[in-house]
């Protein structure tokens, strides 16, 4: 009889776990065929204003929004680029199902054209439902070799340029009781690297701005929402020779942790339509770190000396 009682579980024991895993992707299916839906009524017949638009992300953004029926506004410094965009997806796309893209020139290195840039945008509809921001300026290297010229230059572009956008682009969302406005961020807004001073000083203050916006903004039924990721990866590369076999190794590991740009357009749409306030899309060795900076900063201080050290040794040791 327990042998019969053990074979029996055993049986039901096998029978149950594809059962279960079969729910578990259906329900993930459903959810995200109801996500998918959602996505099309948030954008439909929305305004929305995506700066970068030339980027790998922007570019995907684009696509999908107009694809689902959305206004849209892009934003760019190359005029051609941004037709030739333009063109594309007007060729893409049913005509009769979508509307002609706007397009305006927006560079945040050019800090005094913003006011013409922002009444340029109003022009287009006279109002805005969403704003992606979208920009970033990446800088590496030791902090005594970084110029205050470039810092300044990095907090225009990553700080000062897209909450000057934000703020003169405001008042309209304001005044119609609605809105969202979205910000790509980096993690490193989250947690600072050796080596990237001046980028994570300038992520953490953006940060920090929308941050305090979302409180302020709420009682005007605008959301706001922060998507901080590790670094948006670029396609694969064949390796060509043995003798880029390592820095094709590099490459191979810098995508995997990276996020593609498709992942990241998937997870703006998600966000809009959940109206889900921070968003942290990242491996999970990266967020690991932001925990551990949270919980034992000492310990992540330490690690991050002690990389910084066997950096320099290296760094000696090929001198």
């Amino acid at each position: 009889m327990e042998d019969e009682d053990a074979s029996g579980t055993l049986w039901t024991t096998v029978l149950l776990v594809p059962a279960v895993i079969v729910l578990t992707a259906g329900f993930f299916y459903l959810y995200n065929t109801v996500l998918r839906l959602m996505s099309k009524t948030t954008v439909r017949n929305k305004v929305v204003v995506i700066t970068d638009a030339l980027s790998g992300l922007g570019n995907e953004c684009a696509k999908i929004f107009h694809k689902d029926g959305a206004r849209l506004i892009l934003c760019g410094k190359s005029w051609e680029r941004l037709e030739s965009l333009s063109e594309k997806l007007s060729v893409d796309c049913d005509p009769t199902l979508t509307y002609p893209t706007k397009l305006v020139m927006l560079d945040f290195r050019d800090m005094e054209s913003l006011p013409d840039v922002i009444a340029e945008v109003m022009e287009c509809y006279g109002c805005l439902d969403v704003l992606i921001i979208n920009s970033s300026m990446k800088v590496k290297g030791p902090v005594q070799d970084t110029s205050l010229e470039l810092d300044h230059a990095v907090m225009d572009i990553n700080y000062f340029g897209p909450i000057t956008l934000a703020k003169g682009l405001l008042p309209s969302m304001i005044s119609r009781r609605g809105g969202h406005i979205l910000l790509v961020n980096s993690i490193q807004g989250k947690l600072a690297l050796p080596f990237r001073t001046t980028y994570a000083a300038s992520k953490h203050a953006v940060q920090a701005f929308f941050d305090c916006l979302r409180a302020e903004v709420q009682e005007y039924g605008i959301y706001v929402s922060t998507i901080n990721h590790t670094f948006i990866s670029g396609p694969l590369r064949a390796k060509k020779d043995p003798a880029t076999e390592s820095s094709s190794s590099a490459l191979s590991l810098s995508q995997y942790l990276g996020i593609s740009p498709e992942e990241m357009a998937s997870e703006i749409v998600k966000t809009l339509s959940s109206k889900k306030k921070e968003v942290v899309l990242a491996r999970v060795l990266s967020k690991a770190a932001i925990y551990a900076r949270a919980l034992f900063p000492n310990l992540v201080f330490s690690v991050t000396a002690a990389g910084v050290k066997c950096k320099a040794a290296v760094l000696d040791q090929d001198l």
